[in-house]
């Protein structure tokens, strides 16, 4: 598309000059019986030029048609241009796209800028939720989607292994278990662990006393000391929170580049936050806390960066976090992948940012919850009680249900898992990431909806038909064949690249599974209209058409990949 806006530029600039710099120039796509690209510039320079747009319209068309580009120019309505362009041509421009410098769809909008994304963010000690699918599915798709336009991407799975949870940990482990559990059932033994101690936490509390929590405070401070023995509990407890979590991880082909933890960074960060009282930009209460006021931001509530007892927050650590991905990384942007529940938290550290001079662009990439559908058709937050709540578990039913559906076909287990996966991860991507994740085990399973398995199938059929015919991929294209046959799915193919750019710039993962449910669906069509490599179709128009099958397998692959689904083989 963007050739063609390149070229009603050119026609716009030739016929009114200066009047019209820097003039943006957009072309949508109209309902195909108008034509195949559309523009209501016109009306736009209706009060720049002070004509009718009519007028303008028609000699915007006479100059296109000078060009000779369009096999059609045509006005409609009060101003807006219809262009309509020969298959041929668009089979032309896609070859050309496809052999550019770049991998068709991606860009260099990023080159030579690093971004950082914070993902999936799980505090240690306790096995993965099902609330980190979507930071984790989301974060990925990010990352891809800033690879894809030209970023260099750092992945960071910035741990939850420091504050009081850590103490709480090490004296309910000292209460309640032993090293032989512990090495036997792992994060499970922590999270265990951690539901007694609570309990018992707040069976002190009632009774007004504080044994328990004066413990787990101590074994904190202990560790902000140094102490061996803290430090023992504190590796001993990462080791198995990151191993558990880069297996569940795995299973979604997920895996960050870095899994540095709250505890990394404390020390540095604590510096950081007596150095900006010295520097005037935070101050200590009388009580001994520490607080930057952000009401230059707008924002009346100040942000607390140390406790009176002088223990480090969330906002602490995030100090000295964002100082590490500054100095260390040398980011220009840091993307948090975190829910809509701390929208107000990252308001303020990102104006408590701004004040202390970071230059780096900020981003909460936040998004909604995962509900589920009820027994009596209505919908509500997924939680333990209902049903599901760890995420291996999901995964679990997920390949059950995946298996279920194939019990009468000869299918992998690998492919089995591609397409549990692949229904999970869809259904993430479903709507854009504000809305909320709808988990209905019946609609992510369909092969006829909105789903996962159904763009997953698309692209089995699409890849089964060239393994089919794969002696004759290579055969000569019937120079004259005028790919008309085939002119709505190039120009859906045409879109891809500009649908990853926008993808990219709203971080709106979703934009990509849109666009493959539609490619799915202009295939579907495609076939039952036009035959591809049966006996009837001549070997030149064969080649030509097989041709264009290699370019939508790439796209469903490319378009997959960003979103972290993989095709099966067979399905």
């Amino acid at each position: 598309m963007s050739d063609y806006v390149d070229i009603v530029k050119q026609a716009i600039n030739d016929l009114y000059g200066d009047q019209v710099k820097d003039l943006t120039v957009e072309l949508m796509r109209p309902d195909p019986k108008f034509g195949d690209y559309s523009t209501n510039i016109a009306m736009r320079l209706k009060g720049i030029l002070r004509q009718s747009p009519h007028v303008i319209a028609e000699e915007i068309k006479a100059k296109l048609d000078e060009r000779g580009v369009f096999s059609a120019v045509d006005i409609a309505g009060p101003g807006f241009i219809n262009l309509t362009v020969s298959a041929k041509a668009l089979s032309n421009q896609l070859e050309a796209g496809f052999h550019g410098d770049l991998p068709y769809g991606e860009n260099n909008d990023g080159q030579g800028k690093t971004v950082v994304l914070d993902f999936p963010s799980n505090n240690t000690a306790k096995p993965l939720s099902v609330g980190h699918l979507r930071p984790a599915n989301q974060g990925w798709a990010a990352r891809n989607l800033m690879r894809a336009t030209g970023w260099k991407t750092i992945s960071d799975n910035h741990l939850g292994d420091y504050g009081t949870p850590f103490g709480i940990w090490v004296e309910g482990f000292r209460r309640f278990s032993n090293r032989e559990k512990l090495n036997e059932r792992g994060v499970y033994e922590l999270g265990d662990i951690y539901v007694k101690a609570r309990a018992l936490m707040k069976e002190e509390e009632e009774r007004g006393e504080t044994e328990f929590a004066d413990k787990a405070q101590d074994w904190l401070l202990r560790l902000d000391k140094g102490d061996p023995e803290a430090k023992a509990y504190s590796q001993r407890f990462n080791e198995i929170s990151i191993k558990h979590t880069n297996e569940v991880l795995a299973r979604l082909g997920i895996k960050t580049d870095y899994a540095l933890g709250e505890s990394f960074y404390v020390k540095d960060a604590v510096k950081a936050v007596h150095k900006l009282v010295d520097d005037g930009i935070a101050e200590q209460n009388d009580d001994g806390s520490i607080i930057v006021r952000l009401d230059d931001y707008g924002i009346k509530t100040p942000i607390l960066i140390l406790k009176s007892n002088g223990a480090p927050l969330y906002a602490t650590t995030d100090l000295g976090t964002l100082i590490y991905r500054r100095d260390h990384f040398h980011a220009d942007r840091v993307i948090y992948v975190v829910a809509e529940e701390q929208k107000f938290y990252f308001i303020q550290l990102f104006a408590m940012a701004k004040k202390i001079g970071f230059q780096m662009e900020l981003i909460h990439m936040w998004f909604g919850l995962i509900d589920q559908i009820n027994e009596d058709g209505t919908r509500s937050k997924m939680s333990s009680r209902k049903g599901v709540v760890l995420l291996e578990d999901l995964l679990d039913e997920a390949e059950k249900r995946a298996r279920e559906n194939a019990k009468s076909k000869d299918i992998s287990d690998d492919d089995i898992r591609k397409i549990a996966v692949g229904a999970v991860k869809f259904a993430d991507f479903a709507n854009d990431r504000y809305t909320g994740m709808l988990f209905d085990w019946n609609t992510m399973f369909s092969l006829t909806g909105y789903s996962g398995p159904y763009i997953q199938y698309a692209a089995v059929r699409v890849n089964k038909i060239l393994r089919d015919n794969a002696e004759h991929l290579d055969d000569e294209i019937d120079a004259a064949y005028d790919y008309e046959a085939e002119k709505s799915v190039i120009l859906k193919l045409l879109d891809y690249p500009e649908t990853v750019r926008a993808a990219a710039n709203d971080l709106q993962p979703h934009t990509i599974a849109r666009y493959v449910y539609e490619l799915a669906k202009e295939m579907n069509r495609y076939y039952e209209k036009t035959p591809v490599a049966t006996s009837e179709v001549p070997a030149g128009v064969r080649a030509a058409r097989l041709g264009m099958l290699k370019r939508v397998s790439y796209v469903f692959e490319h378009a997959l990949c960003i979103m972290g689904i993989e095709i099966p083989e067979r399905m």
